[in-house]
């Protein structure tokens, strides 16, 4: 097998791992909103970004610090057995901290003293196996890597299909040993199916710990925690970029109406995973690729038709998602109370699209070693997300979230564009960029806000879009599809 074919294997099959769980979110999105009230799903939206926040705190950077210092010649047994015994002790304070200051800490966030209990203990489990998928994929283990964490996702759906669907059958008497596992807010069923994943995710990778063993060597863990901390800032800075908006919803708003419009907003946004499931597809497949095309004379222009395809395609999404936007409702939302949010989707889209087109802009700081470029963009993204919750939320809700939103991800992507000038030029087709964008964005305004979703006319509009497609690329479509449509062709005959 070439490497160029290994490549590609080793990215699909972790792409797979990686969108998978993200396509769960999205499955599971209408069982949660038909079984749970607006202001309970508010709950599970905002509990769910404190855990990928407690995600990146716990794991602070360890995860990349293992991949750099094995691959710089450091010894492998060192590497490997320093970043588990950090992350085990980190851990396990954190978790006994947590549990001891349980009563303090829910009082303090304003949850039920049980979701702090699981929040803890599903940070705990994840945390602890943060270093084992690394060494699997440090050893290219990539079947084995991603068959545990499918095996989380199934898991994970199959318990909260269980939870929602057949237990209330089981126990509608009242009646038997089961009738002890239903509780009146349905949230703790989702928590507690994530906790079980976990658990079930850390029993199966747990022999690596034997392989591996404990030893910190305190001379390499100084230089690891060096290394690490800026991830853990950029990772932090991301994750409120991501989620911040939801908590400062919760905290800003007046308590009879907060964990409801957290609800609504969180809906949503779900409608924005179409965008974000492109993106991280999209991401896993070529990061690697820019990387080996950095050598070559025509890197640059590579990177420039990568981009002004990967906004097409994206601009596409957004007008596609947009027009029919109210059949996606009626699949993701079932209850109709939630639909007063879906104002927000365009934005949302707009702002992970942005986003995307940020990742391929990035590549000028990640292939000339000016990774610091990256997070301080980054922070830069979460003072937006921060300040303008701050100033719009008291004012309009979730709708000033979703500006924020959009606010943030284009001020980082129009940023790395300025500062990829300076250090290193990519020639961009900016005409043609801004052309689709503009074009995606103001078809998308007329069918969502102008005829309000009819569906015969935002397909006429997206018709039109693709029209323009084809008139501007079809030299290059021609090009692409040609040999393919001879090679059908000829078998046909």
């Amino acid at each position: 097998m070439t490497a160029l074919k290994k490549l590609f294997k080793n990215t699909f099959i972790y792409g797979l791992a990686t969108v998978l769980p993200r396509v769960l979110g999205l499955i599971l999105t209408p069982l949660y909103v038909a079984g749970l009230p607006e202001s309970d799903f508010g709950i599970y939206i905002s509990l769910m970004i404190y855990l990928i926040m407690g995600n990146v705190f716990l794991s602070y950077g360890m995860e990349t610090a293992f991949f750099r210092f094995i691959n710089r010649g450091d010894d492998p047994g060192k590497v490997q057995s320093t970043a588990l015994t950090s992350l085990t002790i980190t851990s396990t304070l954190f978790l006994t901290a947590v549990l001891l200051f349980r009563d303090g800490v829910a009082a303090f966030l304003k949850y039920e003293t049980a979701f702090i209990v699981y929040a803890a203990l599903i940070l705990f489990l994840d945390a602890l196996a943060v270093i084992p998928f690394a060494w699997y994929r440090q050893k290219e283990k990539p079947l084995r890597y991603s068959f545990i964490k499918i095996s989380n996702v199934v898991l994970n759906l199959a318990l909260n299909l269980f939870f929602f669907l057949v237990l209330p059958v089981l126990t509608k008497d009242g009646q038997g040993a089961l009738s002890e596992l239903v509780f009146e807010n349905k949230v703790h069923y989702i928590f507690i199916s994530n906790l079980i994943a976990s658990a079930f995710t850390l029993l199966m990778v747990l022999p690596l710990y034997f392989r591996i063993g404990f030893k910190l060597d305190t001379h390499l863990w100084k230089q690891m925690i060096a290394y690490a901390l800026p991830v853990l800032v950029a990772g932090l800075a991301f994750s409120i970029n991501e989620g911040g908006d939801k908590l400062m919803l919760r905290y800003l708003l007046p308590d009879e109406v907060a964990e409801a419009e957290v609800g609504v907003y969180g809906a949503a946004y779900k409608l924005g995973a179409f965008m974000a499931l492109f993106i991280t597809a999209f991401k896993l497949g070529v990061e690697p690729f820019f990387f080996s095309q950095a050598n070559k004379k025509d890197a640059k222009q590579t990177y420039a038709n990568i981009t002004l395809y990967f906004t097409i395609f994206g601009s596409f999404i957004l007008l596609f998602v947009v027009v029919y936007t109210d059949l996606f409702a009626m699949i993701l939302l079932p209850e109709k109370s939630y639909w007063r949010a879906l104002w927000i989707v365009p934005f949302i889209l707009l702002a992970n699209l942005c986003l995307g087109i940020y990742h391929n802009l990035s590549v000028w700081y990640k292939i000339t070693d000016r990774t610091r470029f990256g997070a301080l963009i980054s922070v830069g993204g979460a003072v937006i997300t921060i300040g303008l919750n701050f100033l719009l939320i008291p004012v309009l809700s979730y709708k000033g979230s979703a500006i924020a939103t959009l606010a943030a991800y284009g001020s980082m992507m129009v940023i790395s564009y300025l500062l990829g000038r300076r250090y290193y030029p990519v020639p961009y087709n900016v005409k043609k960029i801004g052309a689709y964008l503009g074009a995606s964005i103001g078809l998308s305004a007329l069918s969502f806000y102008v005829f309000k979703g009819d569906l015969l006319s935002g397909t006429a509009l997206l018709l039109l879009f693709l029209t323009l497609i084809w008139y501007l690329e079809r030299r290059e479509l021609l090009r692409l599809f040609k040999p393919l449509l001879d090679n059908t062709v000829r078998k046909l005959k």
